[in-house]
């Protein structure tokens, strides 16, 4: 990775991404998509009291270096362009971590924590239970939540006023690393009267030559993706992320991979073991630390609509 100089003529480089390569390989390529992004950009660099005029408002920002093109997806574009019709828009959706509730919030590392294994869950379930924690192995309650609302975040308009259509998420594209968890409904089910609860796992749509797992979801799978109906404007709202009107709620847990659920080759492979401040307690006899593995990863949530994404963090904990 390196950056490209950008102060002279204007610089377009391109790569085929690898699923590009692999059809070029079988003489099968033919562009039908690309996108562009602004990962790069710095707005605040527009100057509009430029001492020669308007033509060098922005010259600081088109000469900015540029990353050269790389071809892995799960680094790329962050940031995609998108495209808005209405000229009179004063303020884009976003996507916003909902933490307002504590079956919500994150562990105090800063990442949602998803024990792996049954082991895992009855040491963080003897010390009281631990905010963030995410049951891998086990759905039954009570379990964290990861929670992202769609909407406009501002004070300036009233959340009562219903969002413009074309600005309200219905799909939503969900990655996460296929090695380590899988995408499961945040709701219980049974799959047969008088069994114990047990999770579902969804399918991905697709899954990369990175073991990157997509998955898609929309307002047709009430599981995951629901209207935000609410309205309420009050502090005291213990509910609501967003300041102004309301797309859709995005709801989801993973579930732990049977290789990490079952053995710690991935953990020596990819993670780290945690001897200092982040291991839990487990007070059943006594006050013992509990030593853990962990591995770290980013679960990514793209809107299909705006293009707007978020990345959240997780950690997939074992004991040791």
């Amino acid at each position: 990775m390196a950056f490209l100089d950008n102060s002279g003529d204007i610089i377009l480089d391109a790569v085929l991404t690898d699923t590009g390569r692999y059809k070029l390989a079988r003489g099968e390529f033919n562009i039908s998509q690309f996108a562009l992004g602004d990962d790069e950009i710095d707005y605040s660099l527009y100057n509009k009291t430029h001492a020669s005029g308007s033509t060098y408002y922005d010259l600081e920002i088109l000469q900015t270096p540029v990353l050269e093109a790389f071809t892995n997806n799960a680094s790329s574009l962050k940031s995609k362009l998108m495209t808005v019709a209405n000229t009179d828009l004063l303020y884009l959706p976003v996507i916003k971590l909902n933490e307002k509730k504590l079956t919500t919030k994150r562990h105090t590392s800063g990442a949602f924590l998803v024990a792996v294994n049954n082991d895992t869950e009855n040491a963080l379930n003897d010390n009281g239970g631990l905010t963030g924690v995410i049951k891998g192995e086990n759905a039954q309650s009570p379990n964290t939540t990861i929670r992202l609302d769609q909407g406009l975040d501002t004070s300036d308009i009233s959340p009562a006023m219903a969002l413009d259509s074309n600005l309200i998420e219905t799909q939503y594209i969900i990655e996460l690393d296929n090695r380590l968890g899988k995408i499961v409904s945040p709701l219980l089910s049974t799959s047969f009267e008088g069994a114990s609860p047990s999770i579902i796992p969804l399918e991905p749509n697709f899954i990369d030559d990175d073991n990157i797992a997509s998955y898609a979801v929309d307002t047709g799978n009430t599981d995951y993706v629901s209207e935000n109906n609410s309205t309420d404007t009050t502090a005291e709202d213990g509910d609501q992320t967003l300041a102004g009107p309301r797309g859709t709620i995005l709801q989801l847990n993973i579930a732990a991979s049977l290789d990490l659920n079952t053995g710690t080759y991935l953990f020596s492979r990819l993670g780290s073991t945690d001897t200092g401040s982040d291991s839990f307690q487990v007070t059943s006899a006594g006050s013992e630390t509990v030593n853990t593995s962990y591995i770290d990863t980013t679960l990514k949530i793209t809107g299909v609509q705006t293009g707007y994404r978020v990345d959240v963090p997780i950690r997939f904990i074992r004991k040791q």
